[in-house]
């Protein structure tokens, strides 16, 4: 089912959701975030991939950079840090190319390749606008890693496409519901940049205090 674009949320809120469902609502539905060491080299990383007035080619590859993605039926919008259209005849025409050309994503991530999905699912993501956008089917895409100065390609399979759609699903409900979920401590919280205000160690001593004072207004008003 499409969504108007009212209802949208960031490709990037991904990975937040994966990683973290409590980080991703201290960002999205809080609006809070603390930039850190680790951030603000993310940050220049991206910036120096998003010059949008940048169009390289060369024989068989265009490199765009900063184009606008969407998909009404995720419900999903954002802004891709490189796209290359490869030379292949199941690809789409461009304007002024020669032939059809077959979208390839790429994002460039700060640090190293990690263990979970977390920066697949955003890749993928951000293919399966493309392929909503132009109808070309994107098979792969790749992730840029500063920290070790490489590409790591990414089978855009249906087992991941899956784990995109129900993610989104429930990042969706969860911006419905407005609900900030409870922290789970966990040894990654250290290098997160809203740990001052996601404080996951006093959480569930705050939700019981919490619990325990709503408890005595009704009794006392009872």
């Amino acid at each position: 089912m499409s969504m108007s674009p009212e209802e949208y949320l960031p490709i990037s809120g991904l990975q937040h959701y994966a990683f973290c469902p409590r980080q991703w609502a201290l960002i999205h539905l809080e609006e809070q975030w603390q930039e850190n060491a680790l951030t603000a080299e993310g940050r220049a990383l991206h910036d120096a991939a998003h010059d949008a007035n940048f169009t390289e080619s060369r024989a068989g590859l265009v490199i765009a950079r900063s184009l606008w993605l969407s998909s009404a039926r995720l419900g999903l919008v954002g802004v891709s840090d490189v796209v290359e259209f490869h030379a292949d005849a199941a690809g789409i025409p461009l304007p002024g190319r020669r032939g059809a050309h077959r979208p390839y994503p790429i994002e460039y991530k700060r640090g190293k390749p990690k263990a979970g999905n977390y920066d697949r699912l955003q890749l993928c993501a951000q293919a399966l606008c493309l392929e909503e956008m132009t109808g070309c089917a994107i098979p792969e895409g790749a992730l840029y890693y500063a920290a070790i100065r490489r590409r790591e390609a990414v089978t855009l399979d249906e087992e991941l496409r899956r784990e995109v759609q129900d993610c989104t699903q429930a990042m969706h409900e969860a911006y419905r519901s407005g609900r900030t979920p409870a922290a789970q401590p966990r040894p990654v919280c250290k290098n997160c940049s809203l740990l001052d205000r996601c404080l996951p160690g006093l959480s569930g001593s705050a939700q019981r205090y919490n619990e325990r004072t709503i408890q005595t207004m009704l009794d006392e008003e009872g």
